[in-house]
């Protein structure tokens, strides 16, 4: 099933209702007078419960008040997403594309992966409620990457068309191919946006180094995940499945920043075609033969 996450997040905001505030941060984390965890809000407002859980993300405050530090640091390289809509694409990139998610990588350490979602195809919801969120109609999730470093730094603040033609012409400058590159030629420019890519440890200990009590944390702010894995959220609160998926996707980081220098750009023209060749024949391979009628 497919559910844009702008639509997850109106549904949930829905179905809390006028407990839901909106337009302020956590500050902080205290205990009143009788041991119950209280919330500080940037308002100067607080409120008190039972129990708190941070789901605040990767720059968690209340994470932060659980380690008695930060929970994660800087991965080495910055994300630039966008959307396209798979009606603009040419019927040859589509094909090529299909219906499924993957990702490239080149030399100089430029990465671009490529995912397929369908809303309308694989609905969770009626149509009537679909036209609030962001992705309406088949459409291409993408992400292009490259290591951190000045001229990167640069990129995250350009935005809408500037973007979009800096990234074609930096990763057009490294070799890539004007088709491989059509999902990003024609992405809607407002959808585009850049993000710095932070980590947890790999170390199953290491995540959520707190004793059981009435505050806690979950999700990135326990354990910030590169989107390298292509997974993140279903790790949720378990330390271990965390540290697998943060091993895999730093995994790919080290790959994409290996591949940014002389030696590595060298190595990767030279074994990428060998891999995507033998990629290809194992794919035909799988592919299931039609059989030849029986003759009676």
């Amino acid at each position: 099933m497919d559910v844009d996450r702008v639509t997850l997040r109106l549904l949930l905001a829905e179905a809390a209702g006028d407990r839901l505030r909106t337009g302020v941060t956590v500050t902080g984390v205290v205990h009143d007078a009788g041991g119950l965890p209280t919330v500080l809000l940037s308002d100067g407002t607080s409120e008190t419960g039972d129990l708190v859980v941070g789901a605040d993300g990767t720059h968690s405050v209340v994470a932060r008040h659980l380690a008695g530090g930060p929970t994660n640091r800087p991965a080495g390289i910055i994300g630039f997403s966008g959307r396209t809509a798979s009606d603009d694409l040419s019927l040859a990139e589509r094909t090529r594309l299909g219906r499924r998610s993957g990702m490239a990588m080149g030399p100089h350490g430029a990465a671009l992966y490529v995912g397929f979602l369908d809303p309308e195809g694989n609905a969770v919801i009626d149509a009537a409620r679909l036209r609030s969120s962001v992705t309406t109609c088949p459409t291409y999730i993408w992400g292009a990457m490259v290591p951190e470093n000045e001229q990167s730094a640069g990129l995250r603040r350009l935005g809408g068309t500037e973007l979009r033609d800096a990234l074609l012409d930096r990763f057009t400058r490294r070799g890539w191919r004007p088709g491989t590159l059509e999902v990003v030629a024609r992405a809607d420019p407002a959808s585009l946006g850049a993000f710095r890519f932070n980590a947890a440890s790999t170390s199953a200990h290491q995540l959520a180094p707190w004793p059981a009590g009435t505050v806690t944390a979950l999700g990135d702010a326990v354990h910030a995940t590169p989107p390298t894995a292509g997974m993140g959220a279903g790790a949720a609160v378990l330390r271990v499945r965390g540290a697998e998926l943060l091993t895999l996707a730093m995994g790919t980081v080290r790959w994409i920043l290996a591949t940014d220098s002389r030696l590595g750009a060298g190595a990767t023209a030279a074994v990428l075609p060998a891999l995507a060749a033998v990629h290809r024949i194992r794919r035909a391979g799988r592919r299931p033969r039609a059989l030849a009628p029986r003759s009676r």
